[in-house]
């Protein structure tokens, strides 16, 4: 099992033909250092792949996965080149829920 301590979605789109080279490279560039244990995710212009890059202390993991029908929720209302993401919020966003708003879900305001 990955170990996964923080989570970090950059908004800026990655070309998905990316090796892990170019990923890690692109992790340098928009969050200064690649911390182990922490999960940086990309996606692409049109939202419908994404490739997430873990350092887990011996070498890099890179996953990816693609829609075939529909776009993954990104972040519409973030400033900034990146965005942290709680566990919820990531498995939220890997479905297509969304992941922007789910505090908001938490707590009933209105009878």
């Amino acid at each position: 099992m990955i170990r996964i301590d923080a989570v970090w979605f950059a908004l800026e789109p990655l070309d998905m033909r990316a090796g892990v080279d170019t990923a890690l490279a692109r992790v340098v560039s928009v969050f200064g250092e690649a911390r182990v244990h922490h999960a940086y995710l990309f996606m692409n212009k049109r939202s419908n792949r994404m490739k997430v890059l873990v350092p887990d202390g011996f070498g890099l993991w890179l996953c990816a996965r693609r829609l075939h029908q529909g776009r993954f929720i990104g972040a519409r209302l973030a400033q900034g080149a990146h965005v942290p993401l709680t566990s919820d919020q990531l498995q939220a966003l890997i479905v297509g829920l969304p992941w922007e708003r789910l505090e908001e879900y938490g707590s009933i305001r209105v009878l």
